[in-house]
């Protein structure tokens, strides 16, 4: 569903990301994980072109995402993107946030479009939430507003860049577990996570980077109990004792 061949990022002669390889089948929850400035969150927005690539090709089912000819708006609405900050529009309540872009982007009726929306944020919890606005809402109501938001658009995959890192940790529990329910439902995704535990228990293949190359991918099982790089046995070294 996401195939990433040979991509290099640079930002003038600082190069982030170095000749990456990465394929994420239907139906499978890639973890990224591994130290701050390794290039996980680059990585994950090249893939909608939130970032351009200096070199290689980034495909999601089939489309090419960094060559000219590609609809990007068109492209983008089958990518779910949610951001660790949420970027809810602070004048819209719950609701109107998760039908604006069904309505203006793809002509769907205010109807149909409310139903959907209320039965997106139902299932993530917030069914009394509809009339809210984002600043009457925890950071993790917010964040299950953001994710409810992107699955309006019925995207064929999900890109998370961080999405608990801003919030306090009795909130991140309720956002993991929203993410986990998604999982269930076959959804393709890809998760920039500090989240060990939650990396661990959902995810498919934990995808380790580390000075903008992937350095080990292997199954949570694999890779938490056996890393087999020394820099993967030092990361986890110490992110699980501390």
């Amino acid at each position: 569903m996401i195939s990433i061949k040979n991509v290099t990022k640079s930002y003038g002669t600082l190069k982030v990301l170095h000749d990456i390889n990465l394929e994420i089948p239907q139906s499978q929850v890639f973890a990224l994980i591994g130290p701050s400035g390794a290039g996980k969150s680059t990585l994950i927005r090249t893939i909608n072109a939130l970032e351009d690539i200096q070199a290689g090709e980034i495909l999601v089912d089939g489309t090419s995402v960094h060559e000219k000819k590609t609809d990007i708006n068109k492209l983008r609405a089958d990518i779910g993107f949610v951001f660790q900050s949420f970027n809810l529009y602070p004048h819209l309540t719950a609701l109107e946030n998760v039908t604006v872009a069904p309505i203006n982007v793809k002509g769907i009726g205010k109807k149909e479009a409310e139903e959907k929306g209320k039965e997106l944020l139902s299932s993530l919890g917030l069914g009394e939430k509809f009339a809210s606005y984002p600043g009457q809402l925890s950071g993790g109501q917010q964040q299950r507003v953001a994710i409810a938001r992107a699955l309006a658009m019925d995207p064929k995959v999900m890109l998370f860049d961080e999405p608990t890192s801003a919030l306090d940790p009795e909130m991140v529990k309720e956002v993991l577990d929203a993410i986990r329910k998604l999982a269930g439902t076959g959804m393709t995704m890809a998760v920039v996570t500090h989240e060990m535990g939650f990396a661990k228990e959902i995810c498919n293949q934990i995808v380790f980077m580390a000075e903008g190359r992937i350095v080990e991918v292997a199954p949570p099982s694999e890779f938490f109990s056996n890393p087999k790089t020394d820099r993967a046995q030092d990361f986890l070294g110490k992110v699980l004792n501390h």
